[in-house]
């Protein structure tokens, strides 16, 4: 029974893990360029779970309800927006402050986060909201005199999750795109000297990062199915942990550290 409880445990906490680890991307790469957490990353995650929501009825309205052609859809609705919310909050609250103090551009950020509180409250309401089941169905691994089920829900979470991680691993490494953000990693200003448009490239890089954060809301409002305007918050520190343990400015240690994460969370009484 133990055996079973143990790996009960584990695949929960590698699907809340997964989600914690494309989080934690989007930290770790605003980081590992201009050196600055973006601590308005949390809210770009709230954010596009009401977008989930919303994409979800929208394709449901005109009449779409084949899982694949619904998720990929809401999926592209979802990344799309949550990339331009990226590049708006840096052009907002990074930019014109790029050159100043290490300390103006943190302060912006939480406030850019207590915004986008508000707004989602403002205009979603403050009560929980939810999305009905896309996926149904349970595999179940028998072992011994228990057993070890995982939904089809989460199956699809951890493929996407790492797909995603994956993804952007070979974008990075091996991507003009990548060789570009790894140039001004490593010195911005002899990146622009050699012709590099370092700004065009700061700005794609919060959009990667929001576009994670919105493929990991569509991931855990499949899984949960409610949110609300303050959900943000306590996955955006969780997630924020797993960067810093991880190595923050490093893709692969993040995620690692993401579902090492949700693994202690959900085998610890009372999760």
């Amino acid at each position: 029974m133990m055996e079973t409880f143990f790996l009960q445990q584990l695949v929960n906490g590698l699907t809340l893990g997964s989600v914690y680890g494309l989080i934690a991307i989007g930290y770790t790469m605003v980081y590992g360029i201009i050196g600055m957490i973006n601590f308005a990353h949390g809210e770009v995650y709230m954010i596009s779970a009401y977008l989930c929501a919303i994409g979800l009825a929208l394709l449901s309205f005109f009449g779409l309800h084949s899982f694949p052609l619904l998720i990929l859809g809401t999926l592209v609705f979802t990344i799309v927006v949550t990339g331009v919310y990226g590049w708006t909050i840096e052009r907002i609250a990074y930019k014109p402050l790029r050159n100043s103090t290490r300390l103006a551009p943190l302060i912006s950020a939480i406030g850019m986060s207590l915004i986008l509180q508000n707004y989602a409250q403002i205009s979603q309401g403050p009560r929980q909201q939810g999305v009905p089941t896309m996926l149904d169905g349970v595999l179940r691994l028998h072992l011994g005199e228990g057993f070890v089920q995982i939904t089809y829900t989460k199956i699809f979470i951890l493929v996407a999750s790492f797909a995603g991680m994956l993804l952007l691993t070979w974008i990075i490494g091996h991507t003009r795109l990548g060789r570009m953000c790894r140039a001004v990693q490593q010195d911005r200003k002899m990146a622009s000297i050699l012709g590099i448009n370092t700004d065009r490239v700061i700005s794609l890089v919060f959009m990667i990062g929001a576009a994670m954060a919105g493929l990991a809301g569509v991931l855990i409002t499949m899984n949960y199915g409610t949110f609300d305007f303050y959900a943000g918050f306590i996955i955006g520190i969780k997630a924020f942990t797993a960067a810093v343990l991880g190595g923050i400015g490093s893709l692969p240690g993040p995620c690692s550290v993401g579902c090492c994460w949700g693994w202690q969370r959900r085998s610890s009484p009372g999760w």
